[in-house]
């Protein structure tokens, strides 16, 4: 092998086939020890293997060849197909259709093309140019800030280079870690580049008929690692049975996720995460984090080649991963590292050039020449390049595109600035205020490490003095703008929990929307976004504290012992008045308020039992009192417009109880099924389109409230008055009306 491998490098020959035709020579194909991988330096290398590592090769019983070498002399004949020439892999394709229809075969041919397919026989004298995709009309061929997708790769060029380093790489190795600063396309890069190629089969033997699974870490990376292994196509409830086996394996770590690989058909599975600083940014849990690293490499070492992992990480963050030991993270970064380095001149030419060409798009010689002359001076923005370009192609003209409107712009480095400050100045003052608030949620900050991007639920973003209206109204006009992004998650173990909050949040919101900055692009070169962030940064890190602290109670099922005690607590409630927290968050302050009263209460009772139980009386009906104004406050503050605002039926029972008024507060699409809702005065309260399904409101006080759309199936609504009040659409099957006052209803 190491033989071949010096043959191979020291030959003056760019294009090279190793054919193997022997016993067992699929053994071969492991040939990490053979193969120079240079590709990507004008070679291009073609393996092949008569049969698999287990398998003999035999004779051809109707010719004096072997099976291989008859099938290569008959697929070598241009006239078998109907294109003009035969290529090492159109060679291959037609010895694994041939080889199929062998009664009794026992061999199967393995092929390996690194590099572009080598041409080999034709009909007659042609252009070896792959023809191009048919060309596409009225399709912007740029993409803006978002990366190229695995439908995009007719549109990405550039990167054919990197992408046949990466397809050598990964053809020989278990791990890769691609690394490169933000900007430089890496997710593009595995995407458009790498995952096409494997998922056309053609560069690499069989990687059609990988298991491909895409993820980004996120705040909980083991969680999210099991919901990678969920079946979309299973029920509801299937998916949530099949969660719970995932997550159980994968408490034993890196047996449990080999298990779990071993289950599949396929015969590899590619493990891509990307976004990998996610696990220092997002992960607030060291503890978490090492488990998550140390799962990946184990099951990597125990697979046996069956999983192969990617990973795609910022390249300052690789710091993160020396700090400590993870597994050895820091030494199989280094032993198997990709750097993503800036595009070289003539790389960016076809980047610009090559989409322009596939839709007709005229660029003007001048334009060209002074984008490249640009994007010198940051040669890692390809994402400022292409939002410039995706901006330059919304004001094409019959010119197609132009130096006058590229100027108009503000060039590479001033367009996205640009345009997200005249956004924003088109906003309305209180507008304006939520968008603030949208994109300081949406920056992580850094710490050692330039500011990155935070995702976060929607519902997360909703605060005392930013309603749900106002965020839905503002996350829809941002995403229209293309400056923020916005993600349905299914089944999210976090916001999914069976265990509801005491005062806040009964059920989760199914199908919770998150939320992302498009690209880090926006954080690193927005003017105003910067300034915003140099004037609050000490405020935003206390927020994130008391943040953090709440989603940890949230994902643990609202367990009181996450609740917050003593000095703690009271150095939050100090600075609450001076934060703007989520509703979330203040919900946990309340709840960890009344937890602590709670426990003094029962603390005194215990103490004085007989002699002062007068006292602990009256300080239980304080702390009623208490509880109870918590829960007014609660309500007032609770999303007005969501369905689901966890403790909310909670708190209108107890209130209900206690004779509390509830006039005039807004329930709009509230799930209140089943609640106990008594005596309750609910005059003029907005309940339009709530479910009230089974509710109780015996003699409830619905006097002008609006119920349109509302449903009260099997409600019990006997002697309640509901005059005045708007009933339009309202279901009200198998309802008790029993003395119910409907007048002028």
């Amino acid at each position: 092998m190491k033989w071949l491998r010096e043959l191979l490098q020291e030959s003056p020959i760019k294009q090279q086939i190793i054919w193997l035709d022997c016993c067992h020579s699929g053994e071969f194909l492991d040939f990490s020890e053979a193969n120079p991988q240079e590709i990507g330096k004008g070679r291009d290398r073609c393996f092949i293997a008569a049969s698999r590592e287990f398998e003999e090769a035999h004779p051809d019983l109707n010719s004096k060849y072997s099976v291989l070498t008859k099938l290569i002399l008959d697929g070598l004949n241009p006239d078998q197909y109907d294109k003009n020439w035969v290529t090492t892999l159109s060679l291959s394709n037609y010895i694994n259709e041939q080889i199929k229809q062998i009664k009794g075969n026992l061999q199967h041919p393995i092929f390996t093309n690194l590099g572009e397919p080598i041409p080999l026989t034709y009909k007659e004298k042609i252009t070896l140019e792959t023809p191009e995709t048919p060309e596409i009309s009225d399709i912007c061929p740029y993409k803006g800030l978002r990366y190229f997708e695995l439908e995009d790769h007719h549109f990405f060029f550039g990167r054919e280079t990197l992408t046949k380093t990466l397809l050598g790489k990964i053809s020989q190795k278990t791990f890769l870690a691609v690394l490169g600063a933000s900007g430089s396309g890496k997710s593009s890069v595995i995407r458009a580049g790498v995952l096409y190629q494997l998922k056309q089969g053609l560069t690499l033997q069989g990687s059609a008929d990988w298991e491909v699974k895409i993820m980004l870490p996120g705040n909980k990376p083991m969680e999210t690692l099991a919901l990678g292994f969920l079946d979309p196509n299973l029920s509801r409830i299937q998916r949530s049975q099949q969660l719970a086996t995932a997550e159980s394996l994968l408490k034993q770590g890196s047996d449990g996720l080999k298990r779990l690989i071993q289950t599949t058909n396929a015969p590899k599975v590619l493990l891509i995460i990307d976004q990998f600083e996610e696990i220092f940014t997002l992960c607030p849990d060291k503890a978490e984090r090492e488990r998550f690293i140390n799962c990946l490499l184990g099951a990597v070492e125990k697979c046996n080649g069956k999983l192969k992992v990617i990973i795609a990480m910022r390249a300052d963050f690789f710091g993160k991963c020396v700090e400590e030991t993870y597994s050895g993270l820091s030494q199989q970064i280094e032993e198997n590292l990709v750097s993503v380095t800036p595009m070289k001149q003539e790389e960016l030419l076809r980047a610009i050039t090559k989409p322009a060409k596939r839709v007709k798009l005229p660029i003007e010689p001048v334009l060209i020449n002074e984008i490249l002359k640009d994007i010198q001076d940051s040669p890692s923005n390809l994402s400022l390049l292409q939002d410039a370009l995706t901006e330059l192609w919304k004001q094409r003209d019959h010119q197609g595109l132009t130096l006058a409107n590229y100027i108009n712009l503000g060039r590479i480095a001033g367009s996205l600035n640009k345009r997200a400050t005249d956004v924003y100045n088109r906003l309305t003052e209180a507008q304006q205020l939520t968008a603030k608030h949208i994109f300081l949620n949406l920056t992580q900050l850094g710490e050692g490490t330039e500011d990155t991007r935070r995702r976060v639920l929607k519902a997360d973003l909703v605060t005392a003095n930013h309603d749900q209206a106002s965020i839905d109204e503002m996350v829809q006009l941002l995403a229209d703008e293309k400056l923020i992004v916005t993600d349905r998650k299914t089944d999210n173990p976090e916001t999914n929990s069976k265990t509801h909050p005491p005062t806040l949040p009964t059920l989760p919101t199914p199908n919770p929307t998150e939320i992302d900055v498009v690209h880090e692009a926006l954080i690193s070169h927005w003017e105003l976004l910067r300034k915003w962030l140099d004037e609050s940064r000490e405020q935003l890190r206390e927020e994130r504290k008391i943040d953090d602290l709440a989603k940890e109670w949230r994902s643990q099922g609202y367990k009181n012992e996450y609740l917050l005690q003593g000095r703690r607590l009271k150095e939050c409630r100090q600075k609450q008045q001076s934060l703007t927290l989520s509703t979330l968050a203040l919900g946990f302050l309340d709840n960890s308020a009344k937890h602590q009263l709670r426990s003094r209460v029962q603390a005194v009772g215990l103490f004085l039992i007989i002699p002062l139980i007068g006292t602990v009386i009256v300080g239980y009906l304080g702390f009623r009192e208490v509880q109870l104004n918590a829960d007014k406050r609660f309500l007032r503050n609770c999303p007005e417009k969501t369905e689901y605002c966890p403790g909310r039926r909670d708190a209108l029972e107890r209130l209900a109880k206690a004779g509390k008024s509830l006039a005039y507060f807004n329930f709009e699409n509230a799930n209140l099924n089943n609640a106990n809702l008594n005596n309750a005065n609910l005059n003029n309260a907005k309940l339009y389109n709530a479910k009230l399904y089974n509710a109780k409101l015996y003699n409830a006080n619905l006097n002008n409230a609006n119920l349109e759309n509302t449903y009260l199936n099997y409600a019990d609504l006997y002697k309640a008055n509901l005059e005045n009040t708007k009933l339009e659409n309202t279901k009200l099957e198998d309802a008790n009306l029993n003395y119910v006052n409907l007048y002028n209803a």
